[in-house]
């Protein structure tokens, strides 16, 4: 009978040890569930809350945009939102100066919004000019922020010094995001030439803006060969209302374009009649050009002249070779015209080897006395 009850008591123990055993392993599988991530309303929500405070901060005076991430499509599902980038500029003193006050105060606000939604920020690796930190929800980024110090502060409108001056035009952007997004690591006044109705067009040219570099519309024109013409494009034979009507699309499609150069148009660059027609229309809307010079049989610059449009022309083309050491020749070229004309512009591509080259000399550009401005100080 002993011997029964102490089996049975034995039973009894192992039983509660089972039960505890399994409430432990039930409350775990509850509790270590994993959290699904937020979902795209949420984000928004939050990313709406952010805007508005960088925007309040500074009485409206800083510039803020947004642009979507999202997650990798999932065959048979919908696309998701993985992540808001957030892009804040800081606005300029009057003194064309970064107010640091301004900025400290977006950070605070942006603070205050983060706390409450309690997020966890996380600092990632800027460039010179952009602050860039991450948020994090349950260990989910939710937002990325840049915070961007615009290059525009470092530079003058109208130089003012003897020193020899060089703008460099960076053609052929609105169709890889990743292009401009490796140009945008090169801290200098470059200038940016979007060409129209492409996919990335507006959104290049928006955050180029946003950046402080200058913006340019990359105007297709008719070619003599005809080859490597654009679907919409200037031609010779348009009349001056559908030269008006094109224009203005194209300018819809490239925001904050201070000034217009051609792409290609060794044709309609050389056609009196069309040139006649353009240039009366950027000086209605206060732009600049800049002749390509695809052609020696240009009319451009002087018919921009002629219709009070300031106006300047290339004088090299750093990568009509794409090789480092034939652009590094060109870049070399370019320095020498500045020297000995006192300016000089020069027109290259987003390529990767001629973004080696500029990250690799323009460091060194004011060292050899040499100011690099932007397309517009040259327009005379």
């Amino acid at each position: 009978m002993e011997g029964f009850r102490q089996h049975a008591a034995c039973a009894f123990r192992t039983r509660l040890v089972f039960l505890f055993l399994l409430g432990a392993a039930l409350i775990c599988a509850a509790g270590c569930k994993k959290k699904p991530p937020p979902a795209t309303a949420q984000i928004r929500a939050v990313t709406r809350e952010l805007v508005f405070a960088a925007r309040n901060a500074t009485g409206g005076r800083a510039e803020v945009g947004m642009r979507p991430e999202y997650a990798p499509r999932q065959p048979g599902k919908p696309q998701t939102l993985a992540t808001d980038q957030i892009y804040i500029t800081v606005p300029l003193t009057r003194a064309g100066l970064p107010d640091r006050a301004a900025h400290d105060a977006i950070e605070k606000e942006l603070a205050r919004v983060a706390q409450f939604h309690h997020l966890r920020r996380v600092a990632r690796s800027g460039v010179p000019g952009m602050e860039r930190f991450d948020y994090m929800l349950d260990g989910r980024r939710t937002q990325s922020i840049h915070l961007i110090t615009p290059l525009a502060a470092a530079v003058s409108a109208r130089p003012t010094s003897r020193r020899p001056l060089l703008a460099i035009v960076i053609d052929d952007l609105g169709n890889d995001p990743a292009q401009a997004d490796a140009l945008f690591r090169l801290s200098f006044p470059l200038t940016l030439s979007v060409l129209p109705h492409l996919p990335d067009s507006g959104e290049i040219a928006e955050e180029a803006h946003r950046r402080g570099y200058q913006v340019l519309l990359h105007l297709p024109m008719a070619s003599t060969g005809g080859e490597k013409d654009e679907p919409i494009e200037l031609r010779p034979g348009m009349d001056s209302n559908t030269v008006r009507q094109t224009l203005a699309a194209m300018l819809d499609t490239v925001p904050y374009a201070a000034g217009v150069n051609n792409h290609e148009g060794s044709l309609g660059t050389s056609d009196h009649t069309l040139m006649n027609e353009l240039m009366p229309l950027l000086h209605e809307r206060n732009l600049f050009f800049v002749d390509s010079r695809t052609t020696a049989a240009t009319v451009a610059e002087a018919a921009a002249h002629s219709a009070g449009v300031p106006a300047t022309s290339r004088n090299v083309f750093l990568d009509d070779e794409q090789s480092s050491g034939a652009i590094r020749k060109q870049f070399a070229v370019a320095v020498r015209n500045a020297r000995e004309k006192g300016s000089a512009l020069a027109i290259g591509h987003p390529h990767p080897e001629t973004l080696q080259v500029l990250t690799d000399m323009l460091p060194g550009i004011e060292r050899q006395g040499i100011t690099l401005v932007f397309a517009s100080d040259l327009a005379r």
